[in-house]
């Protein structure tokens, strides 16, 4: 085999619903590893995830082409693997990027051709790599100009890359940066069971010093994790540092808009000024249902399982949606779209935004199903792995304000959907019950819906429907199922 045939240029690939660039934040190898079929090599940050993108080769990695914190165009070559290390040593002349990953793409292409580098355009092995599932777009893709860089200039030379010279195992591991989020800044090393395991288990590795050999996290470190209940959020950890800004001279600081952010703002501006949206709220006495949570939590078959009440909202929100399937609907034009499936979405503040993922036809989940899929999403939204699939086709969302010790508020609805439920904190209020002012557990929902679609008695009657289930969970399954 060639020197060059053994050199495969992997291309940074569309990773769902027409994403046209990427922000690489971590590289998982370094030049001169050897890597597995499928291994994670790299962390991408999209307009809506931060994803880990496996090798398609099992090698050696011989150059890496983009730093971390570089965007990159889909198509663009991000590294370079020698699929036959055992062959011997490569030629003097190492790999270096084509001219798709050197391309600045600031002049717009003559009408009707599509540039190397642009989607859909010409790419090693003559192709622009997808996912499966998704197919390459042919519209040219934005990419935000590099610092100090005119609009007609190119982007700063690609580093050369270095052939891979394995280090000499008595060099100490140089202690690893941190980034402003308090998190690892360069690769974490660890074994792909490992990463599958705290994967599996919530757990985000660049929050863990690593025990093993070099710093690597091991099963241990990982579990350690898990088991520790002091252990740092990735929320909390981004909240508290983001409050330490840091301003110039002018005492004031630009932050970029970017990634999960800017789709956020696209999104809501989208929604507000297009669909006509009606809130409606209703106070409610909670007492019963934590009553009810209290004792499922007691049951055996339970014990191990997260209660809390916005599993209750979910189960009341999918048993009303069955009677006013109207809700679950989307407006398209012409017609609308009634969904006999609910994609129950469930928003989630991350470090890096807010984003929606969404329980796929959650209405047929039984309660302990839905339990565990509610503690899934979570875990995997706080670790920052929410993959992009996970973000789309939703139907009907539900938004958890309570948390942050919030009465309620005027929810926007996510693009395509017709109601957003907002869950308010349950408190010990007075309360009028059987005739006397009795301390209770109140809260209060907020429905915000497309007029369009839903009027106002429809509107109020899936609230009011939510609202009974919540007020007595055991009579509204008697009565409705």
């Amino acid at each position: 085999m060639s020197g060059m045939s053994r050199i495969k240029e992997f291309n940074l690939p569309d990773l769902g619903e027409g994403l046209t660039e990427g922000e690489i934040l971590a590289w998982l190898v370094k030049v001169g590893d050897t890597i597995e079929l499928n291994q994670p090599i790299v962390e991408v940050e999209t307009a809506k995830a931060a994803v880990e993108i496996p090798a398609k080769w099992a090698g050696q990695v011989q150059a890496i082409f983009h730093p971390e914190g570089t965007t990159v165009e889909v198509g663009t070559p991000i590294i370079a693997i020698d699929t036959d290390p055992a062959a011997g040593p490569m030629p003097e002349e190492l790999p270096t990027p084509s001219a798709a990953s050197l391309a600045a793409v600031d002049i717009a292409p003559a009408e009707g051709a599509v540039e190397p580098g642009l989607i859909g355009g010409p790419a090693p092995g003559g192709r622009t790599a997808v996912l499966v599932g998704y197919g390459p777009r042919t519209t040219a893709a934005k990419r935000r100009p590099r610092k100090g860089a005119t609009p007609t200039q190119a982007p700063a030379p690609a580093p050369v890359p270095v052939q891979a010279t394995p280090a000499p195992a008595a060099v100490p591991a140089a202690p690893a940066a941190v980034n402003g989020n308090g998190h690892l800044a360069g690769p974490v090393l660890a074994k792909p069971p490992v990463r599958k395991l705290a994967k599996d288990l919530g757990v985000d590795l660049r929050t863990l010093t690593g025990s093993g050999p070099l710093g690597s996290i091991t099963r241990e470190d990982v579990q350690r994790a898990v088991a520790a209940p002091a252990a740092a959020e990735p929320l909390t950890v981004g909240a508290a540092t983001t409050s330490a800004a840091s301003f110039g001279a002018d005492r004031e600081q630009r932050i970029p808009v970017k990634g999960v952010r800017k789709l956020t703002a696209e999104n809501m501006s989208r929604s507000a000024f297009t669909a006509p949206h009606v809130t409606e709220f209703l106070t409610i006495d909670m007492t019963r249902a934590m009553k009810a949570l209290d004792r499922l939590r007691g049951r055996r078959e339970w014990r191990e399982v997260r209660v809390s009440p916005l599993l209750l909202v979910a189960k009341a929100v999918l048993l009303a949606v069955k009677r006013h399937p109207m809700v679950n609907s989307t407006w398209a034009g012409e017609e609308i779209v009634v969904k006999e499936y609910v994609n129950l979405g469930i928003a989630a503040a991350t470090e890096r935004g807010l984003i929606v993922p969404n329980i796929k036809d959650a209405g047929r989940l039984t309660l302990r199903e839905l339990a565990d899929a509610l503690t899934d999403l979570v875990q995997t939204a706080k670790a920052g792995r929410t993959s992009p699939a996970a973000m789309s086709g939703g139907t009907l969302t539900i938004t958890n304000v309570g948390v942050f010790g919030v009465d309620t508020g005027t929810p926007i609805l996510p693009p395509g959907e017709s109601a957003i439920l907002a869950f308010g904190a349950v408190r010990e209020q007075p309360w009028v019950h059987k005739g006397k002012v009795k301390p209770r557990m109140v809260t209060t929902l907020a429905l915000s819906f497309d007029h369009r679609i839903i009027d106002g008695e429809l509107g109020s009657k899936f609230l009011r429907d939510i609202g009974d289930f919540l007020t007595d969970p055991e009579a509204a399954l008697l009565a409705w199922t």
